[in-house]
């Protein structure tokens, strides 16, 4: 196994109030932010001094989610997605979105583990 394997990678705020969320960690965990263009909108990543640390994004990006309340979401990484997904289906919990790509960032899929709590599971590229 890597070192990376079974890491928190990546997390994201999904909300509906992107300015309030933006203003607050500023204010709170001293993140500075860059806006990213993304298919209907903009995700922006906080940085921590110069490392990107989290993103946020705008719950309205992604369908089915208008009434949904924002919520933290994280990734981890694993070293191999598909070994991952088996492991995920035979323990009891199911695949929501199969294997993508994001050029530059890694392999990811979006998971329910057998709890029910969804993650996501990602195969980084670095």
């Amino acid at each position: 196994m890597s070192q990376n394997h079974g890491k928190v990678w990546w997390t994201e705020l999904l909300t509906h109030d992107v300015p309030g969320a933006l203003k607050y960690y500023k204010a709170v965990c001293g993140w500075h932010f860059q806006p990213m263009p993304m298919g209907a909108g903009v995700y922006h990543v906080a940085h921590c001094g110069a490392k990107p640390v989290a993103g946020v994004m705008d719950m309205a990006m992604l369908p089915g989610m208008e009434t949904a309340p924002a919520d933290w979401f994280s990734y981890f990484a694993v070293d191999r997605l598909d070994k991952a997904l088996e492991e995920t289906r035979s323990r009891g919990g199911s695949v929501l979105r199969e294997p993508f790509d994001v050029p530059g960032i890694g392999r990811i899929a979006i998971v329910l583990d057998p709890t029910g709590a969804a993650t996501g599971l990602i195969m980084p590229t670095r």
